[in-house]
């Protein structure tokens, strides 16, 4: 029987930035993005990303956030195959706002 397993592809991003290439090499993820600020409102903007060389990238999907003091979440699901995932913050505003965004997979 197969299990999900969860893996964290941003952990508590602050700052515009591209996380680490993860290799996936399977087909049906989800990903979810959740964030919030410390003090009043924000937003974040995040691509989820994937290639088949870890050097060409296509953005599978652009997940935006209202950002406030409680946890603000989104996500989809997909049935490709990609070889390589990764998160790229393009924009986070707000104090305190901090965004992680997780896949799950099965195993």
């Amino acid at each position: 029987m197969s299990k999900i397993i969860s893996t964290i592809l941003l952990s508590a991003v602050t700052t515009v930035s591209t996380g680490a290439t993860t290799a996936v090499n399977k087909a049906k993820q989800t990903f979810a993005l959740v964030g919030s600020t410390s003090s009043g409102a924000g937003a974040a903007t995040v691509n989820v990303e994937a290639s088949n060389d870890g050097t060409n990238w296509v953005v599978l999907a652009i997940i935006g956030l209202t950002l406030s003091t409680t946890a603000a979440v989104d996500g989809f699901a997909t049935d490709a195959a990609w070889l390589y995932v990764r998160g790229r913050v393009t924009a986070i505003s707000g104090t305190g706002a901090a965004v992680t965004l997780t896949m799950g997979s099965l195993t």
